[in-house]
Parts: structure tokens; C-alpha cells; sequence
């Protein structure tokens, strides 16, 4: 956990990235002016390889664009609330006034706080991780897209990446994501949900 990487060998399709970038691109920046896509969904499902595809097309039409790994600002396996806080109130608000945002990363291998990332004012951010679309952002976001896949991919990947050492930490954590779905709300509220492959399920 918190050493995002993307899914061996899985690349986003490009009708799923074209879909995605039209409902972006849709309407007008809610985010200061700027569009703001959040790749929510269970930990191990894909996120950050469909954050790199979806930065890379956007980019690649000449827009400016920040990512934001939401692990990053997590106060560890029991930080998701002290994460979604600093994404609200240092990367979000700034932000949204037009001014740079920050947030403090934590380091997952000293187990402490380390450097403060700043966030620059771009066309676009793209924030991924579990709890990446609370309601309170909703006012300022173009795109919510929930990833997902069975919880036992979910779980290999993970164990594959942390070590068999750390399978209680990792169950604990599903209980914790879902119970953060249901409060916010995001599977229903999600314009659009990817499987693990990053294709389109109904």
C-alpha cells in the first residue's frame, strides 16, 4: 500500500480513453477552471494504470496536467480520513481560488511524514486512490470513474506488491474502503464504472 504502480502489462483501451476524455472535456472546469477527474474504486483494481493512460491522452493533446496518488497523503493503513482531509482542504480549496495546492507525503517505508508536494494550477488534475471522489468534491468535479474487480485479484496484487507479511493490513483495508464506498456513495454517484482491465461494466 501506498506505492502506487500500475497492473503488469495492462494498458487502457482506447475507446475507454476516448470516452473518458469526451465526458471530461464535456463541459466547462468546475475546479477553478480547471477539470478535475477522480479514479476512485478498491485498492489492487487499476486505478493508477487507468490515471497514467487517461494523464498521458490529455496530455498528449497539449493541456497541462497534475496527478495527484491519493496513498500519498494517507497517514498510513489507518490515515484515509487524514488523506481525504488534505485533499480537500490544501489540494482542493486552494485550487478551486485559483492558487497552487500542497499536501504532506508520507513515507510508507519510514513510516513518517516527508516532503510537501506542491500541486500546480493546471487545465487539468486527475486525483486517483480509494476515496479520491468524497462528496464534498462534487461540486468541482467533471469525471468520477469507480475501478473495480474481484476482491481476490484485488487482494493478490496487493500481496504480490506488500508481501504475504502484510495480508491483515490489506484485509483490514477492503473492510475500511467499502465502508467508505457506502458513506459516500461513490459507486452510485460514479459516471462511469471500469473493470480491471479497464473496460467498460454496467
Amino acid at each position: 500500500m501506498g506505492r502506487s504502480c500500475p497492473s503488469g502489462g495492462i494498458v487502457t483501451p482506447e475507446e475507454t480513453l476516448d470516452e473518458l476524455e469526451r465526458r471530461l472535456c464535456a463541459g466547462p472546469g468546475r475546479l477553478g477552471g480547471a477539470r478535475l477527474a477522480s479514479i476512485d474504486g478498491p485498492a489492487g483494481s487499476g486505478k493508477t494504470t487507468l490515471a497514467r493512460d487517461l494523464v498521458e491522452r490529455v496530455r498528449s493533446r497539449g493541456a497541462s496536467v497534475a496527478l495527484v496518488h491519493l496513498d500519498d497523503a494517507l497517514e498510513g493503513w489507518a490515515g484515509l480520513d487524514v488523506g481525504v482531509g488534505q485533499l480537500l482542504t490544501t489540494v482542493l480549496v486552494p485550487l478551486s481560488e485559483g492558487r497552487p495546492g500542497s499536501y504532506r507525503r508520507y513515507d510508507w517505508v519510514a513510516k513518517d511524514w516527508a516532503e510537501t508536494v506542491t500541486v500546480p494550477v493546471t487545465d487539468v488534475l486527475v486525483v486517483e486512490g480509494c476515496a479520491s471522489a468524497p462528496r464534498a468534491a462534487a461540486a468541482w468535479t467533471n469525471l468520477v470513474a469507480f475501478v473495480s474487480t474481484d476482491a481476490r485479484t484485488r487482494l493478490a496484487r496487493g500481496l504480490a506488491r506488500d508481501g504475504e507479511e502484510m495480508r491483515e493490513e490489506w484485509l483490514r483495508w477492503m473492510e475500511l474502503e467499502e465502508s467508505v464506498f457506502e458513506r459516500e456513495l461513490v459507486r452510485e454517484r460514479a459516471d462511469v464504472h471500469l473493470d480491471g482491465m479497464g473496460r467498460f461494466v454496467s
